[in-house]
């Protein structure tokens, strides 16, 4: 017998059963590291070059290519996508 196939709210955290304020935390928090992981490949950084335009260890980077989510903030993330040449914003919708 076939799952039956859910809709998702656009927030796969929230799918999951996460409360609403941190389903919105993880999922920014997963959408920057995503950006990031696309700026160390697109720019054809090694971990250890990443690390030292971020201004972490490279086993910081490690953690962050490997998707280790839970051990990076909100506001590190954000300072690493500074660090790293993004523009973050937050956009509020009613």
């Amino acid at each position: 017998m076939k799952e039956p196939i859910i809709k998702s709210s656009g927030n796969v955290f929230l799918d999951l059963g996460f409360p609403l304020e941190e389903a919105a935390i993880l999922q920014m928090r997963s959408e920057i590291m995503t950006d990031l992981r696309k700026v160390i490949k697109n720019k054809k950084l090694t971990q250890a070059k990443a690390a030292e335009i971020l201004g972490v260890s490279q086993s910081r980077v490690s953690d962050l290519i490997r998707g280790k989510w839970e051990k990076f903030s909100l506001e590190m993330l954000i300072a690493l996508a500074t660090k790293a040449g993004m523009r973050i914003s937050l956009k509020m919708v009613a």
